[in-house]
C-alpha cells in the first residue's frame, strides 16, 4: 500500500516502504546503462577478430553507443516529460535488452556497430528516466541523501564495474556474453519496475519541440563525434574541425531557438541557475579525468604489466569499493549538515592527488604500492563529488521539468566521457611519439624505448586529467554555493520559473 505524509513545507512525502525497493530497479537500470559504456572494451579485441574488424573501424563499437547516447540524452528527458517516467523507463529497458541482443548475435561489424548505436538511443531514453523517478519519488532530504549516495556510487563505480564484468565474461564466456548480459538485467527492472515504481501521468497536452529536437541533438552530436575523431584524424583534420564548427553553431542556435519556443526542449531557467549550472561544469570536467585514466590504466595493466582481462578488472575493484564508501557512507551522511561544495572542492582536491600519484608510474610499477593508493584516492574524491552533484542538481526542479534536468546531468556526463577519451589520448599518443623520437638511438633497443614512452604518454595526460580536475573543484567552489538541505530550500519545492 502506497502512503504519503505531509510535511511543514511543500506537497506530500511518500511513505510507500517498497520505494527502496523501487530504488534497487532504478540502480539497477542505471548500473547497466553506466557499464554498457566500458564492458565492451576489455572484449573488443575477441570481438575484433571474430568479426574481422579494422584497427580503423574497431573504435565505433565504443563511439556508437557514446554517440547515439550523449546526443539524444535531452529528446529522452524531454520524453519522459511529455509520455510519463514510468512508461519511458520501462520502453527504454525493453528496448535496450533488444537491442543487446541483436549485438551479442552480430554477424559482422556493422550489425554490431548498429546494436551499440539503438543501445545508446535506448540508453538516452532510459537513463533521465531512471533520475527523474529517482528524484520524484525521493523528496524527504534525509532520505533523498541516502537515495542519491547510492545512485552516485553506481554512476561513479558502474564504469569501473564494466571493467571487471567485462573481464570475467570475456575470459570464460566470450565477448557476445558482454551484451547478452543486459537481457535478463533488463527483464529483472522491467518487472520491478511494473510492480514498484509510481509515477504521475505525462504532459498530455504539450508537444515536442522539434526544432530544438534537431538543433541540440545535432550539436551534441557533431561535437561528441568530432571528439571521436579526433583520436584517429588528429586535431587539426578538416572533418573535425567543421564537426566542432557545425556544433557549436547548432548549439547556439538552439540556446536562441530555446528562448523563444512556446515549449522548449531544455527550459533555459533550468540552466541559468547558478548552482545546477555548477554541477553540470564540475561533472563534466571530473568525468573528463575519469574516462581518460579507465582507458590508460586497461591498457597499462594488460599491455605493459601483461595482467589478464580478468585480473586488470579486479585491479579497479579497489577503486569501485572506494567510490561506494565515499558516495553512501560520507556524503550521503554529511550533505545534510553541510554545504554540497564542502564535499565536492575536497572530493576533487582528492580525486587529483590520487592522479598525481599515477604520473610517478613506470614500466615496472607495483600494484599495491604505486597504483593502489592512487586508485583509492581517487575513488574517495569521485564518491565524495558525485553523490552531491546529483542531488543537487535535480533539487527544486519543477516536476515537469525533471526529466530533462536528470537528461542535463547524464549529458554533461555522458560528453564529458567522450571529451576525455579523445582529448587525453591524443595527449597520450603525441606525448609518446614525441619521447620515442628522442629517445630511440640504438634500434635493437627499440622495444624497451617504446615501452617507456607509452607510459610516459599516460603519465603528461595523466598530469593534464589531474589539472581538470583542480578545475572542476574551483568551478565547484566558485559556482555551487547552496546551503546544506536542511537549511536551504527544501529538495520537494519547485524553483520558480523567472518572470520575462
Amino acid at each position: 500500500m502506497s502512503g504519503t505524509r505531509t510535511g511543514d513545507q511543500g506537497p506530500p512525502v511518500d511513505t510507500d516502504p517498497r520505494r527502496w525497493w523501487g530504488l534497487v530497479v532504478i540502480a539497477l537500470a542505471q548500473l547497466m546503462v553506466v557499464l554498457d559504456a566500458t564492458i565492451v572494451n576489455i572484449a573488443l579485441p575477441s570481438a575484433q577478430r571474430d568479426l574481422g574488424m579494422s584497427d580503423g573501424n574497431r573504435q565505433w563499437v565504443i563511439t556508437a553507443y557514446t554517440l547515439a547516447f550523449g546526443g539524444l540524452l535531452l529528446l529522452g528527458g524531454r520524453i519522459a516529460d511529455l509520455v510519463g517516467r514510468k512508461r519511458t523507463f520501462v520502453i527504454g529497458l525493453v528496448g535496450f535488452a533488444a537491442a543487446s541482443a541483436l549485438g551479442g548475435a552480430a554477424t559482422g561489424a556493422g550489425m554490431l556497430f548498429g546494436a551499440r548505436a539503438l543501445q545508446g538511443a535506448f540508453a538516452a531514453v532510459l537513463a533521465p528516466s531512471a533520475l527523474s523517478l529517482l528524484t520524484t519519488t525521493f523528496t524527504d532530504p534525509k532520505e533523498r541523501g541516502k537515495a542519491f549516495g547510492i545512485y552516485g556510487a553506481l554512476a561513479g563505480s558502474g564504469a569501473a564495474i564494466g571493467f571487471i564484468v567485462g573481464g570475467l565474461l570475456t575470459e570464460y564466456l566470450g565477448w557476445r556474453w558482454c551484451l547478452y548480459v543486459n537481457v535478463p538485467i533488463a527483464i529483472a527492472a522491467v518487472l520491478g519496475a511494473l510492480a514498484l515504481l509510481h509515477d504521475r501521468p505525462g504532459h498530455a497536452g504539450a508537444r515536442l519541440d522539434v526544432p530544438g529536437v534537431l538543433l541540440g541533438c545535432g550539436g551534441l552530436v557533431a561535437i561528441v563525434y568530432g571528439f571521436s575523431e579526433a583520436e584517429s584524424r588528429g586535431w587539426t583534420d578538416p572533418m573535425v574541425l567543421s564537426l566542432f564548427a557545425a556544433g557549436v553553431v547548432l548549439l547556439a542556435v538552439f540556446v536562441w531557438w530555446q528562448s523563444r519556443a512556446p515549449m522548449p526542449l531544455l527550459p533555459l531557467h533550468i540552466i541559468r541557475d547558478r548552482n545546477r549550472a555548477g554541477c553540470f561544469l564540475t561533472m563534466a570536467l571530473a568525468v573528463i579525468g575519469m574516462f581518460g585514466l579507465f582507458l590508460f590504466m586497461t591498457y597499462y595493466l594488460q599491455a605493459v604489466l601483461a595482467y589478464s582481462p580478468v585480473k586488470t578488472g579486479l585491479a579497479f575493484l579497489p577503486l569501485t569499493a572506494a567510490i561506494i564508501i565515499g558516495s553512501t557512507q560520507i556524503s550521503a551522511r554529511l550533505l545534510q549538515r553541510v554545504p554540497p561544495r564542502m564535499l565536492m572542492v575536497p572530493g576533487m582536491v582528492l580525486a587529483a592527488g590520487g592522479m598525481v600519484i599515477l604520473t610517478q608510474m613506470t614500466t615496472h610499477s607495483s600494484y599495491a604500492t604505486e597504483i593502489l593508493p592512487a586508485l583509492l584516492s581517487l575513488g574517495l574524491g569521485m564518491g565524495l563529488t558525485f553523490m552531491p552533484v546529483f542531488a543537487t542538481a535535480t533539487a527544486g526542479v519543477a516536476p515537469q521539468d525533471s526529466g530533462v534536468t536528470s537528461a542535463t546531468v547524464n549529458t554533461s556526463q555522458q560528453v564529458g566521457g567522450s571529451i576525455g577519451t579523445a582529448l587525453l589520448n591524443t595527449i597520450a599518443t603525441t606525448s609518446t611519439a614525441t619521447y620515442v623520437t628522442a629517445h630511440l638511438t640504438d634500434p635493437s633497443d627499440r622495444t624497451r624505448v617504446v615501452r617507456e614512452g607509452v607510459v610516459h604518454g599516460y603519465t603528461v595526460a595523466i598530469w593534464w586529467a589531474a589539472g581538470i580536475m583542480l578545475l572542476a573543484g574551483l568551478i565547484a567552489g566558485l559556482m555551487v554555493t547552496t546551503k546544506a538541505p536542511k537549511h536551504g530550500t527544501p529538495a520537494d519545492t519547485p524553483v520558480p520559473e523567472p518572470v520575462a
